[in-house]
């Protein structure tokens, strides 16, 4: 089967995503990148493309040039992956769009909500796919939770708890990456709520189905100086009567990348955390404690997985169960199947999240005001 010519915007040299997305694209051998404007500046570009073995004459110097290249060429690119700061992914989206080359683009949506308007008009007037990487949605035993939750191993759901704690921006950081998050006209509005609360919002509703209806938020920028949040505080409420609490943090002293999500209800709980992926812990009332494992007895789906239980797999096999689920989703595209993406997030979970970013830093504006979330549409 001939793999998928794969772009990238964005991710150039001492981009770490940028890398981790390569890895992931071709972990199962369903991509190759053969184009890139991996940098705003055009030397960069060249000098980043070159160093991954491309073509020089497809190392582009803007996203715009790229697009309007790649689709004139007869053996041009398929999709491409948007990897740069929020500010830029709605136009790059887009521009690709725009030329029917299918789009796997990094999270938030943008860094406006006027953005992501736009962006949504685009893939509303495109027959290409669009997809957002919430990777994190791609891991085994994430997806095993979601099954379990979807059989009803828990019983009635009472009370959803996520939290995403780092600690890299503890203090105040001039680095490359800290540089644009802490700015507003390039990260938006929100900062960890944006960067990593996303994620943790995403993925409690991914995994229990449900739909935050209501949020009351607590921002706060405890770096002097910084012009955007570093940690915060949410209260969910849930349709049919389900309470939830995210916590999220940049300045979390000792936290590395600790994503958890915890659900319970009235017969049962679970428990998973980003640093040990391959275990999900099940509790049932009055019963001692299970740990599932990846690829172990009982569990699935074992499509996701590539080595046995006991070998493991984390942050890289999780991109590139993404990377693959695109590939099916984009081969059946070709073949006049639709825009079905599956469990792929897409516009509807972008704009979801565009959304949980501007209530929340409205409600904290306003001492934690309980605030209404619409149900989002989505093509």
């Amino acid at each position: 089967m001939a793999r998928i010519r794969l772009g990238m915007v964005g991710g150039g040299k001492d981009a770490l995503i940028g890398e981790v997305h390569r890895l992931g694209a071709r972990l199962d051998g369903q991509f190759d990148l053969v184009a890139g404007a991996l940098s705003s500046t055009p030397e960069k570009s060249l000098e980043s493309g070159l160093a991954l073995g491309l073509d020089p004459g497809r190392c582009y110097g803007s996203f715009a040039e790229m697009a309007r290249a790649e689709a004139a060429r007869p053996d041009g690119i398929e999709a491409v992956v948007i990897v740069t700061p929020n500010h830029v992914h709605a136009a790059a989206a887009s521009a690709f769009l725009a030329e029917g080359i299918h789009v796997i683009c990094d999270k938030p949506l943008a860094a406006t909500m006027e953005q992501a308007g736009m962006l949504a008009d685009a893939v509303q007037d495109s027959a290409a796919l669009f997809i957002l990487t919430h990777n994190y949605t791609a891991y085994p035993m994430i997806r095993e939770a979601r099954a379990m939750i979807a059989r009803g191993d828990l019983g009635p759901l009472r009370v959803v708890q996520a939290e995403y704690a780092q600690d890299w921006l503890t203090r105040d950081s001039t680095g490359k990456q800290a540089d644009w998050r802490g700015d507003p006209a390039r990260a938006g509005i929100g900062g960890a709520v944006g960067d990593i609360g996303t994620h943790a919002f995403n993925l409690a509703g991914f995994v229990t189905g449900l739909r935050a209806e209501a949020l009351s938020a607590d921002l706060q920028s405890f770096v002097p100086g910084r012009r955007v949040d570093d940690n915060g505080h949410v209260m969910l409420r849930y349709g049919g009567g389900v309470r939830g609490m995210l916590w999220f943090s940049q300045v979390a002293v000792g936290c590395g990348n600790g994503l958890r999500l915890r659900v319970f209800g009235a017969e049962a709980g679970i428990e998973w955390s980003q640093e040990e992926p391959e275990l999900l812990w099940y509790t049932r009332f009055g019963e001692p404690r299970q740990r599932l494992t990846r690829a172990g007895p009982g569990t699935g789906p074992a499509g996701l997985s590539r080595t046995p239980s006991g070998h493991p797999e984390g942050y890289i096999e999780a991109f590139a169960n993404l990377y693959t689920e695109a590939a099916a989703a984009i081969r059946a595209a070709r073949a006049g199947n639709g825009r079905d993406i599956g469990l792929l997030p897409g516009l509807k979970e972008g704009l979801e999240g565009m959304q949980f970013i501007a209530a929340c830093v409205e409600s904290s504006a306003q001492d934690g005001r309980w605030l209404p979330l619409d149900p989002v549409t989505a093509p």
